[in-house]
């Protein structure tokens, strides 16, 4: 299983961006699709996951601020983000569970993660 991810930006406080994840390969036909950032000197948080039904999880940070979406067909999730915060910025990286039982924020839980994309906010 492969993932990539589209989209990565420099935005002012306020304002959105949208990121992609796209899983390649042998999936399973159930998955939980997550996203983490990770802030220079900070660990890795959880933002927020999809299971294969729409089922959503999102922590409280972003609750309210960020939607996630999927695209079965495509096997694409999203990660839509509005009124983003200067302290939204870091790299953000998504992370496939293929089990797809529960949503887990447990970054450890997920098996296959794609490559990082760093979203800066600017004040």
């Amino acid at each position: 299983v492969q993932l990539q991810a589209f989209g990565r930006g420099l935005v002012q406080a306020w304002g959105f961006l949208r990121l992609s994840c796209t899983a390649s390969g042998r999936t399973s036909s159930s998955y939980v699709m997550g996203w983490f950032r990770q802030a220079p000197g900070k660990e890795r948080e959880f933002v927020g996951a999809v299971r294969n039904f729409g089922e959503t999880k999102y922590s409280d940070s972003v609750k309210g601020r960020f939607t996630i979406s999927r695209e079965n067909a495509k096997n694409t999730v999203y990660l839509q983000m509005n009124s983003l915060k200067p302290e939204d910025t870091a790299v953000y990286s998504c992370a496939l569970d293929l089990s797809g039982r529960i949503i887990s924020t447990d970054q450890y839980r997920y098996e296959y993660w794609g490559q990082g994309t760093q979203v800066t906010v600017s004040s």
